[in-house]
């Protein structure tokens, strides 16, 4: 598990940025979490540091794409 500040969610994708400065544009995110994490809608989750484990995929059709779906988040 790497940590991570929630920054944003918008047009479908949640901004994280990691401790190392890289911030990644995640497309997907496990129901689960969503359901114990509103961050589609809840604003006070914004800028709030959390343990975060994720996946990453090449896409199907275009090989230079990578799709990075949040498995789990936890508050820090």
């Amino acid at each position: 598990m790497q940590t991570a500040v929630f920054k944003s969610y918008k047009n479908g994708f949640y901004k994280f940025l990691f401790n190392n400065g890289t911030e990644i544009m995640f497309d997907d995110v496990l129901p689960k979490v969503l359901a114990k994490f509103d961050l589609r809608n809840d604003n006070s989750l914004l800028d709030t540091e959390f343990y975060i484990s994720f996946t990453e995929e090449l896409d199907r059709k275009d090989q230079d794409l990578v799709i990075y779906t949040i498995m789990s988040l936890k508050l820090l």
